[in-house]
């Protein structure tokens, strides 16, 4: 009998093996259309002798597509003759969110960035998460995972670390961040932290290092372009590639507590008083909230609660109480 503690999701590659490989993460998933169907999560694997291992992920979230088409385009052009050690590729990380275009799985409802640890028999973002923490990250040193702001943020574009308990990590952490070189670089504060795939990662000692590349719902030629170079960097960063990290300018932002975040506590109209950049002052109106259900009320104001420059704000044009309005990060450099 199958030990309920073992994870259902077999890899139709080995990750042992030299040479190019393109495949599946494949999890077993009964449903109406399909008794004995999978989800197919694709991947590759390039390897070429010892050395470390990059696991690179995307559409962790699948409304963000700054990562899906880099990684795509990795996995179609990057051979094993280029590499020292191993490259993971997964584009597509939560595969059924990604196929219906949106933050969360259609499946179970399940935000996989919020389901870490996971559960060999739990959902399905469940045993997805699980298998990435117990199979996946092990073989990794270093982890990229590329993010946006999907359909309801956009950002500047920014690499980001986290303050760790372990400042050597969290060093290496924030060269691999500075070695990405996007236009922006954030030490990041995450409101949920807990449940998070790199919580995860960091927790096992991983280099860790992550991305919010603009947002919307797309992507441009931009930030698809800030995303390839990235990735090249950080694995010439981490030895696996060779070459030189092309080094650009990039403004060093953090984020040290809560009053980064300007939330919203009605319904409404967004109006943003500032654009995506722009440099604000605390006290300073950011955005304000019209009401929709009558004319001839005034609107209420948004302030930021510090100084700083703006750095994420809300995308659609109607916001929710409880919505983040608008991000104000620090400048150190």
């Amino acid at each position: 009998m199958k030990d309920l503690s073992d994870n259902p999701i077999s890899a139709t590659v080995d990750f042992n093996r030299d040479g190019v490989q393109h495949g599946f993460l494949k999890l077993p998933y009964s449903r109406d259309d399909s008794a004995w169907g999978a989800v197919m999560i694709p991947l590759s694997v390039i390897k070429r002798g010892n050395g470390p291992t990059a696991l690179l992920t995307g559409g962790n979230h699948g409304d963000e597509y700054e990562g899906p088409v880099a990684l795509s385009k990795l996995a179609q052009g990057l051979g094993a003759q280029e590499v020292s050690g191993r490259v993971i590729i997964i584009p597509f990380m939560n595969t059924p969110a990604f196929h219906a275009g949106r933050r969360t799985s259609p499946i179970d409802k399940g935000n996989l960035n919020r389901s870490f640890p996971g559960k060999p028999d739990g959902t399905v973002t469940e045993k997805i998460a699980d298998y990435f923490r117990r199979t996946l990250l092990p073989l990794a040193d270093i982890v990229l995972d590329i993010h946006s702001g999907g359909r309801t943020l956009d950002f500047l574009p920014f690499a980001a670390c986290h303050v760790l308990p372990d400042k050597q990590q969290q060093a290496q952490c924030e060269a691999g961040m500075q070695a990405f070189n996007a236009p922006f670089s954030m030490r990041m504060l995450e409101l949920d932290a807990g449940a998070m795939y790199d919580t995860a990662a960091e927790q096992q000692g991983k280099i860790f290092v992550t991305t919010e590349l603009g947002g919307g719902g797309s992507s441009n030629a931009r930030s698809v372009a800030i995303a390839e170079r990235g990735v090249r960097n950080l694995l010439v960063h981490a030895g696996i590639l060779e070459g030189k990290v092309e080094l650009q300018a990039t403004v060093m932002l953090d984020m040290p507590d809560g009053s980064c975040f300007v939330a919203s506590e009605h319904d409404g109209l967004l109006e943003m008083c500032r654009d995506l950049g722009d440099r604000v002052r605390k006290g300073e109106v950011v955005a304000r909230i019209h009401d929709i259900k009558r004319t001839g009320v005034a609107p209420v104001e948004y302030r930021a609660g510090r100084s700083g420059v703006l750095a994420a704000r809300h995308f659609p044009g109607l916001v929710q109480c409880g919505d983040t309005v608008a991000v104000i990060a620090d400048v150190l450099s």
